[in-house]
């Protein structure tokens, strides 16, 4: 399903779903608060845990936002699925358009990405394919990788493997370790992820035509 072709004067309204610290969802934020003819808004700011670093920068920030924790139930599968609905009665609450992983540390089932299909994005550190995965600095680290960076891509039901939307590189330098490298690649996630969400809310984009030039 594509989105709605948003406007500045109608933007598309996003949710943001972060389980971390929420810089990739300030940086958004801020982007769209500082630049003309912007298409898109940050409707609701939605964590899976409470004392995520997350839901303090989006108080600061003025955004809306919903923690929502996993429940507490035995059975895994029934746990995902209450806790997605838990999840989509806020997306609707808050009548989301479309929805924006920025650290969001949950696999999403084949369900909640059909609902959300076309209007669903992730960046993930590394230059998928390679890399795929939660530890994607680590696996570039010890693989001796020369190249690494980010890509932003639609949610599909694998991990990482949706169709891609468009990558920035860094170099790995010598002496790399973890945290400087995934600082580097930040800083990229950073400037690529607002870019392809003005395509999504332009219509630039969409499942059929995810390349953005």
């Amino acid at each position: 399903m594509r989105p709605r072709i948003a406007t500045p004067e109608a933007p598309l309204r996003l949710a943001v779903l972060a389980s971390g610290s929420g810089s990739g969802m300030e940086a958004l934020v801020r982007y769209q608060r500082a630049t003309d003819g912007v298409r898109h808004t940050t409707k609701l700011v939605l964590t899976d845990h409470a004392d995520a670093r997350a839901v303090e920068r989006a108080r600061q920030l003025g955004c809306p936002v919903e923690a929502v924790p996993l429940p507490t139930m035995e059975d895994r599968a029934a746990r995902r699925r209450a806790h997605e609905a838990l999840v989509q009665a806020q997306l609707e609450a808050h009548d989301v358009e479309a929805v924006i992983l920025s650290g969001w540390m949950r696999l999403l089932t084949s369900d909640f990405v059909a609902r959300w299909e076309g209007r669903l994005l992730n960046i993930h550190p590394s230059l998928l394919p390679d890399f795929p995965g939660a530890h994607a600095h680590r696996d570039v680290l010890f693989a001796g990788a020369t190249e690494s960076g980010c890509t932003v891509h639609f949610v599909d039901a694998g991990m990482d493997t949706g169709p891609i939307i468009a990558q920035a590189k860094v170099p790995v330098l010598d002496g790399d370790d973890i945290g400087r490298l995934a600082a580097r690649v930040k800083v990229e996630e950073h400037r690529l992820y607002p870019r392809a969400i003005d395509a999504l809310a332009s219509g630039a984009i969409s499942l059929d035509a995810p390349r953005l030039e």
